[in-house]
């Protein structure tokens, strides 16, 4: 893998306080990296922070003290949003077609990956029907087909297991995969914790806004004090 890949696909964080109130910040001292070629899964309980750590980092907090520093000259990123933001009188491959104006992508490229992942997630048939009226599960397909189409150095994902069932989880994990050996860095919030236990390379534990645990699952079992075969629910579990 080349520096620059290594640049493009890194992502550095560094938050001392942020929230939706100057006076009342959520989140406070939250430092890691996702490292090129790397799934780093953010976990924690409900309310513990992963929401406004997500939209810090995606610039949407006016009150936020900190920095965060996408790796590489382009700084190209991708959003899986857990709720499906959708235009209602839009078709699926419109919302592709928009997606891939909005990034540059030529017609060509465009219809080349957008043709393959419909394939990948079995929405081929429904390409020139409108998202609204798709189940959750078809509309999460869609979001997650966006970001993989415009192969991004960094991906920040939210939730995505929910409303997959077991097959599009499967190719989820596989596409996860490949843009990995690509050199993309990806971000994964999810409470999916034995799915997360697989394919993260480390965990972000995050709990009342501050991180309780960060690293490789057995530097997570050390700081959380648990035995050498604890899983990744273990120590979530001990820690909050």
């Amino acid at each position: 893998m080349s520096t620059n890949t290594e640049e493009s696909g890194r992502l550095n964080v560094a938050i001392r306080q942020a929230g939706y109130d100057a006076q009342a910040p959520v989140i406070r001292d939250v430092a890691f990296e996702v490292r090129a070629g790397e799934l780093v899964g953010l976990i924690g309980p409900n309310g513990a922070g992963k929401s406004t750590t997500i939209k810090s980092i995606l610039g949407l907090l006016k009150h936020l003290e900190g920095e965060v520093v996408f790796g590489g000259a382009s700084g190209r990123y991708a959003y899986v949003p857990e709720q499906p933001v959708m235009y209602e009188a839009f078709t699926l491959w419109e919302h592709l077609r928009l997606a891939a104006s909005a990034f540059g992508i030529d017609e060509q490229t465009f219809a080349s990956r957008a043709d393959r992942l419909l394939g990948t997630f079995r929405l081929t048939n429904v390409k020139h029907e409108l998202p609204v009226t798709f189940s959750k599960g078809m509309q999460q397909k869609l979001m997650l087909i966006i970001g993989f189409m415009l192969e991004p150095d960094i991906y920040i994902v939210d939730e995505p297991f929910i409303g997959l069932d077991p097959r599009a989880t499967k190719d989820l994990l596989d596409l996860l995969d490949m843009e990995r050996q690509r050199g993309a860095g990806i971000l994964m919030s999810t409470h999916v914790l034995d799915t997360a236990e697989r394919i993260c390379d480390r965990f972000i534990l995050l709990d009342q806004g501050s991180v309780m645990a960060e690293g490789t699952l057995p530097r997570v079992r050390e700081q959380a004090g648990c035995p050498a075969d604890a899983t990744l629910f273990d120590c979530f579990y001990a820690l909050t």
